[in-house]
């Protein structure tokens, strides 16, 4: 399939593995956010992993999106030619300089200065070329060094490795930067690497960047990090102290805290959907001053007609809507699903989202079914349209170790579904509301401990065993979500943004609820 491609456009989106590759979450947001804005063309910048690791596009093109453009990060057959040099030492020793700064967590005009003048200097023929980073005496002395007098693990080899493949994709980013179609701002929806190009980009045209961060990247990488199995940490036993990071997974921590730190000082405008995560941000380094709120809405006409579909009857089913894959615990949720039968023997447990992004936790998952006894109870739909699947449902279900602002949630209490979830997130404000005016509407399900099955299943069984508790939470979330979380809010938003930052003119401090 041809790519739309165009000579310029009005905003430019930088999206790291999400919208159009991967459905659901942020990218449901991305292209609710296209479609809202007609009177404006798009440019998509999609970065990702690996070729293998994304399929088709999981969402048809809006036709206001003008261009899109495909980059993988860690495409390793892309390479550079294999030519050893001296290297430019001098500008390593500058590169030594800007990790000392950040090491001592100093921000200050020294680094800002430094770091500009690396970021200015990459490129083919420059000082800090991929070749010249890749196969330059400089570069090997420089990380040599480095591990000589830093590393706390014992294998030179993990640590080079790890330097060159942390680093690499920002020669990939830097030629995108080069090479991006013009356009009049750059909205970047997560720090990261996305973030870091809009970061290059601002640097380079002078164009506005706006921040949208649905989760808080660092957080979320680090969750990761956390789990992956991929990361090596070659401490012997007697050496391992649990409340020590392993020293790689640090040092990926560390990476993803300065590249977040980068995006937030370029940007101009920083969005958080709601205030807890716009405080992490602020401590994160971002400046309170370009940070606000604005909270995701939902489309009501769609979901009322969704919820005039529901038959009379509570369904006996609770569903979890999302991806198969660690940090939404789909294991929590089907150990959960063992206790809430044990209750309601009929009751149904729905995974309805896809498996292709983590293979082997899905095969886990569903060996955990057979293992509980459930096969009878729990079904595994894939990918399903929620008009179709909402009216159906007796209690969403999120049993996630993190979350932001879950548009799920909204969907559900929007289409008449009440919602058990984990305290992540805003979850519980949507939910049981944040302050008097709020928690007047009600309580719209429970809030429950992170990977606690047990409170989980009770918690659904409390709800589908009493039909008045029930209608009570279902009018609540109807309330709720009617009064604050409306598309036309959110639109209005960021049309005054879009328009304030497109005409170069200031934007106030918006910090609201929520």
């Amino acid at each position: 399939m041809a790519l739309p491609t165009a000579d310029k456009a009005d905003i430019c989106l930088l999206l790291e593995g999400t919208f159009p590759y991967v459905s659901g979450g942020v990218s449901s947001w991305v292209n609710q956010i296209i479609r809202g804005f007609p009177e404006y063309t798009f440019a998509c910048c999609f970065v990702g992993s690996r070729p293998e690791d994304y399929g088709d596009m999981k969402y048809e093109l809006p036709d206001n999106v003008v261009h899109l453009e495909v980059h993988y990060l860690h495409n390793f057959k892309r390479g550079v030619e294999k030519r050893p040099s001296n290297g430019n030492t001098k500008a390593y020793k500058d590169v030594c300089t800007f990790h000392e700064l950040i090491k001592s967590g100093a921000d200050n005009q020294e680094k800002a200065r430094l770091f500009e003048k690396i970021v200015n200097n990459l490129g083919d023929g420059k000082v800090y070329s991929e070749e010249s980073f890749l196969h330059s005496r400089a570069s090997w002395d420089y990380i040599s060094q480095a591990y000589r007098d830093y590393s706390r693990d014992p294998s030179f080899v993990d640590y080079f490795w790890t330097v060159r493949i942390m680093h690499s994709p920002i020669w990939v980013l830097n030629e995108i930067a080069d090479n991006l179609i013009p356009a009049k701002m750059y909205h970047t929806i997560s720090t990261g690497y996305a973030g870091f190009l809009g970061a290059m980009l601002k640097r380079r045209t002078g164009k506005p960047l706006l921040l949208s961060e649905h989760g808080i990247y660092t957080k979320e990488r680090k969750i990761d990090l956390f789990q992956s199995e991929w990361i090596s940490d070659n401490r012997g036993l007697v050496e391992k102290n649990n409340a020590e990071m392993a020293y790689f997974r640090e040092k990926w921590v560390n990476f993803f805290t300065e590249l977040g730190r980068q995006c937030y000082m370029a940007s101009d405008q920083i969005v958080a959907l709601y205030e807890r995560n716009r405080e992490r941000q602020v401590s994160d380094g971002a400046p309170e001053s370009r940070t606000m709120n604005i909270p995701n809405g939902i489309d009501l006409p769609r979901m009322k007609k969704v919820r005039a579909a529901r038959g009379p009857e509570v369904p006996k089913t609770a569903c979890l809507l999302g991806r198969v894959v660690p940090i939404k615990d789909v294991k929590t949720f089907l150990r959960a699903m063992r206790t809430l039968v044990n209750e309601i023997p009929d009751a149904e447990g729905w995974i309805a989202g896809p498996e292709d992004e983590d293979k082997d936790y899905a095969k886990e998952c569903h060996g955990l079914v057979a293992s509980l006894g459930l096969e009878k109870n729990v079904k595994f739909l894939g990918f399903q349209k929620i008009d179709e699947l909402l009216p159906k449902v007796g209690v969403m279900v999120l049993s996630s170790i993190s979350e932001a602002l879950p548009l799920v949630i909204l969907e559900g209490f929007a289409a008449g579904v009440p919602t058990v979830s984990t305290d992540v997130g805003s979850c519980r404000q949507l939910i049981e509301g944040l302050g008097p005016e709020d928690e007047a509407y009600g309580k719209a399900g429970e809030v429950v401990g992170i990977a606690d099955p047990e409170a989980l299943g009770k918690a659904v069984a409390r709800l589908l065993s009493d039909d008045e508790e029930w209608y009570r939470a279902q009018q609540a979330g109807i309330r709720r979500v009617e009064a604050l979380y409306t598309q036309e809010m959110m639109f209005g938003a960021y049309r005054e943004i879009y328009q304030q930052l497109m005409e170069g003119n200031g934007l106030s401090k918006q910090t609201g609820q929520h």
